[in-house]
C-alpha cells in the first residue's frame, strides 16, 4: 500500500493515542561522561562518529537543544561533538540544498511542508526502526512519506488573539478563520505573507472554510486580498508578530499554538483559539541528511529525541505536543487540549509545488493591498 503522511482518517486516530498521558551556529561541547554503571558507555560510543551538527529552529528551541538536550544526550555519548544551527525551516532547506554535493549538516528538524519539499528535491535519507528503535513509538498517524524523516512533536495552527486589547476594544473573540476577514477587526490583525508557514496555512485554511483547499486556493486568495486591506503590511517574520502583539498595535495573528503558549507564559496576554473549521498541524520532523558525515551519531540523537524524557520536555517547556504516548502530568495534558476530530490534513505534495507560484501570485495581487 502507498504510504501517505499524516492522513485524516489516521490524525482522528490520533485522538486517542497522543494525549494519553533564526542563521547562527553556535558549538556546544562535551559534558563529563557518565557515572560508572551507565549501559550507555564505551561499547555503543565507539560506534558513533565524533561529531554531529543539528539544524533547528532557534530562540526557545534552540535554547532548550543545547542547554538541555545536547547535554543530556552528552551524558550518555561523551564523544560526540554537537553543534547547533538555528534558521527557520525555510532556511535550513535551502542551506542543505546548496551543501547537496558536500553536507555540512547531518540532521535536520524542521517543518513538515519544508521536510516535503526537501523530499521531493532527494535531501533526505531514508530511516527505519531497524536504526532508530523508537520510531516504534511514534503511531502511524504521523508515518513520513517514504519514511525520509521521523515526526518528533507536532502543534496546531489557529488564531491567537491578545485578551486584554480585544476587551479592552470591545473587539470580536475569534471563532473563525473568517473572523478575519470581518470589518469590526480592520485595523488589529497581524500576519506573515505566505512565504511563512504561518501565513500559507491561514490562506489554505481561508480556502477550506469558505468551499476550497490547498487544490482549490481561490477562495484563500480571496480573503486574503480582504484581510491584507486592514494590515499597514505583511509582518516579515514570527519575531515581529510577537512584537505587534505586545506593544498592543495588533490584536489578532495567526500561528501555533506552542508559539502562543510560550508567548502566554513570558507575560504577554495571548489566547489561542483552534477555529471552528479546524485547522493544520505542524509537525515538526527529524531528517537525516543524504550523504551526512555523522549518520550514526544522527540516528542515535533521533532515537534520543524519542525517548520519554525529551518528548516530556517538549511539552513541559515549550508545548509541544509529542509524538510518543508518553504519560503528562494532567496539567500540561490539559493545556495542550484540542479538538483533534477537525484536523485538517494539507497535501504537502500539493503544497510544495504550488507555494513558489502562490508566492508570486500574492507578491502580484494581495501585498499590494496592504495600507489602502
Amino acid at each position: 500500500m502507498k504510504k501517505k503522511a499524516l492522513s485524516v482518517l489516521s490524525i482522528f486516530a490520533l485522538a486517542g493515542s497522543l494525549l494519553a498521558g533564526c542563521g547562527s551556529s553556535t558549538p556546544q561541547t562535551s559534558a563529563p561522561a557518565p557515572a560508572a554503571g551507565n549501559n550507555s558507555g564505551t561499547e555503543a560510543q565507539a560506534q558513533l562518529e565524533d561529531t554531529l551538527v543539528v539544524a533547528g529552529n532557534g530562540a526557545t528551541v534552540e535554547k532548550m537543544m543545547k542547554d538541555e538536550v545536547f547535554k543530556k544526550f552528552n551524558e550518555k555519548y561523551p564523544n560526540v561533538k554537537l553543534t547547533y544551527v538555528s534558521g527557520v525551516s525555510t532556511e535550513i532547506v535551502a542551506k542543505v540544498k546548496a551543501q547537496k554535493n558536500a553536507p555540512q549538516i547531518d540532521l535536520t528538524i524542521i517543518e513538515g511542508g519544508e521536510q516535503e519539499k526537501g523530499r521531493q528535491e532527494g535531501l533526505w535519507e531514508t530511516v527505519s526502526a531497524t536504526d532508530i528503535p523508537n520510531m516504534k513509538n511514534v503511531p502511524e498517524d504521523l508515518r513520513v512519506t517514504e519514511d525520509s524523516g521521523v515526526v518528533v512533536n507536532f502543534t496546531p495552527m489557529g488564531i491567537s488573539y491578545n485578551a486584554d486589547l480585544v476587551k479592552e476594544k470591545g473587539l470580536p473573540v475569534p471563532k473563525s478563520w473568517n473572523d478575519l476577514a470581518k470589518p469590526e477587526v480592520k485595523g488589529y490583525i497581524t500576519m506573515t505573507d505566505v512565504a511563512s508557514n504561518f501565513g500559507r496555512s491561514a490562506m489554505i485554511m481561508l480556502a477550506y472554510a469558505n468551499g476550497g483547499s490547498e487544490k482549490d486556493i481561490e477562495q484563500g486568495f480571496k480573503q486574503m486580498e480582504t484581510i491584507a486591506g486592514y494590515m499597514p503590511t505583511f509582518a516579515k517574520s514570527a519575531a515581529q508578530l510577537q512584537q505587534n502583539l505586545q506593544n498592543k498595535s495588533a490584536a489578532y495573528t495567526t500561528w501555533t499554538m506552542a508559539r502562543s503558549l510560550t508567548q502566554k507564559e513570558a507575560g504577554v496576554p495571548l489566547e489561542f483559539v483552534f477555529p471552528e473549521e479546524g485547522g493544520n498541524i505542524v509537525p515538526n520532523v527529524a531528517t537525516l541528511v543524504k550523504g551526512s558525515k555523522s549518520p550514526k551519531a544522527a540516528k542515535a540523537f533521533v532515537e534520543f529525541l524519542l525517548t520519554d524524557e525529551i518528548q516530556t520536555m517538549y511539552a513541559t517547556k515549550l508545548y509541544y505536543n509529542p509524538a510518543t504516548s508518553v504519560k503528562l502530568p494532567d496539567d500540561v495534558a490539559k493545556t495542550l487540549e484540542f479538538d483533534r476530530t477537525k484536523v485538517v490534513n494539507f497535501d504537502y505534495g500539493v503544497v510544495s509545488k504550488a507555494t513558489s507560484a502562490w508566492l508570486d501570485r500574492f507578491n502580484k495581487e494581495i501585498a499590494p493591498k496592504t495600507g489602502k
